[in-house]
């Protein structure tokens, strides 16, 4: 589902005055599991874009700090609606900040439209300086990950190798792009695992690669 679409159809939900909470405040931080955020009085515009990317099945950053966002998706220069937009507050470099959804500029780009939570005490469209943005961001989708079928060695390309890749990034054994060709980095990062797991170092993906790959993902 659009990531757009769903923090939409949140548009006017706000803080309740005095000792009373919104609940469905507090349940953008309980769906993507951040603790410590049990009523609408701290600061929840992290945890309302959370739980927007989470419904709509996309990378989250899962941590109430708006800046944790700087470290999800991939860096645009060009953002569209639908991307993240980060924002410092106060001072450059301190902590704060504020993260919403990137809806546009005004006429000459000086002003960032997003819509976000925590803005105004509500979820609301609102405008803040596009000097003050630290970073666009793309968000992905969440990829299932799937064993691949051996055997795969270098020079091979496909799906199965993607698999491979997309496994391999997942683990940490860093191979760079996942774009089906079982090229050096591939190689490289296989052979790096298989010495971690005390196996026959050879940079070809078998029977025992899978097996040990499956462990690794079961813990």
């Amino acid at each position: 589902m659009d990531l757009l679409k769903i923090a939409m159809w949140q548009l006017g939900t706000k803080e309740i005055k005095g000792s009373d909470d919104n609940p469905q405040i507090v349940e953008y931080a309980s769906f993507t599991g951040i603790t410590d955020i049990n009523n609408d009085d701290i600061p929840w515009c992290s945890t309302f874009v959370n739980w927007c990317a989470k419904k709509a099945g996309l990378k989250y950053s899962g941590k109430a700090n708006a800046r944790s966002w700087l470290g999800v998706g991939k860096t645009v220069k060009n953002p569209e609606p639908g991307d993240i937009v980060v924002f410092w507050r106060g001072d450059k470099n301190s902590w704060k900040g504020h993260v919403a959804i990137f809806l546009g500029f005004n006429f000459d780009a000086t002003r960032v439209f997003c819509l976000g939570g925590n803005q105004g005490d509500a979820v609301s469209i609102a405008d803040y300086d596009a000097k003050k943005v630290l970073g666009y961001r793309r968000l992905q989708e969440i990829q299932t990950l799937k064993i691949p079928n051996p055997p795969l060695k270098k020079g091979d390309k496909g799906i199965e190798v993607t698999k491979l890749q997309m496994v391999l990034n997942h683990l940490d054994f860093n191979c760079g792009d996942v774009d089906g060709d079982f090229g050096t980095k591939t190689k490289d990062a296989l052979e790096l695992m298989q010495a971690n797991g005390m196996l026959p170092v050879n940079g070809e993906y078998n029977n025992t690669s899978r097996d040990f790959i499956e462990s690794l993902l079961q813990v």
